[in-house]
């Protein structure tokens, strides 16, 4: 199984809680050792939250327009 599929299984068993791993296991014909590794691989997984912009990226402000009316 791909590792693509394993986090998928393990993802999908999250889900049912009480039991997922082995109805998951049973409906996908794997082993429930490999999605409980897929659910190690996930928690192990360092995700990054800062985001894809750097800093001061995206669209400018505009210049306010001077007041020429007196």
């Amino acid at each position: 199984m791909s590792v693509n599929k394993r986090r998928y299984a393990a993802i999908e068993s999250e889900k049912l809680s009480h039991g997922g791993v082995n109805s998951i296991s049973a409906l996908l014909e794997c082993d429930p050792k490999t999605i409980r590794q897929g659910k190690k691989e996930l928690t192990e997984l360092e995700l990054d939250i800062t985001g894809i912009r750097q800093p001061g990226g995206g669209r400018k402000k505009r210049p306010l327009p001077l007041n020429t009316v007196e």
